[in-house]
């Protein structure tokens, strides 16, 4: 049963029995992400279309399916603060135990998920509002 972490919170799931919820990759990142309440930006849907479920992978990255480089790779180009670990978490599929960091900015200022993107120190909060 593979295991992901993401920015340090672990989930476990028995590969073939997710729940699959029309967004990304059956069993991708995102798709795992959605099934247990984890928030992964994804403005377009899981499609590639966008940069939003961009992760950057700590551990595993051979645990992850291969990437398409027609379609995952050139849109991963758009990225802000690619890295050579960095992929979409709409597109890779979990074959093993990973682990992935979320960056804490995001280009795409509306989340389709209705939460709050993390944007660490980039915007600072109101006077008088900590």
């Amino acid at each position: 049963m593979p295991k992901v972490t993401i920015d340090g919170k672990t989930v476990e799931f028995e590969s073939g029995k997710l729940p699959y919820h029309e967004h990304g990759k059956p069993e991708s990142i995102l798709d795992v992400c959605l099934n247990f309440g984890m928030h992964l930006e994804h403005a377009c849907g899981g499609n590639c279309a966008c940069t939003t479920c961009h992760v950057i992978v700590t551990k595993g990255m051979e645990n992850l399916s291969e990437m398409d480089e027609d379609e995952e790779g050139d849109r991963l180009q758009m990225a802000p603060g690619l890295t050579l670990r960095s992929r979409l978490g709409c597109q890779c599929v979990v074959e093993g135990d990973v682990e992935v960091e979320i960056p804490s900015w995001n280009i795409n200022y509306v989340s389709e998920g209705g939460g709050s993107m993390n944007l660490g120190d980039a915007i600072p909060a109101p006077v008088g509002k900590k």
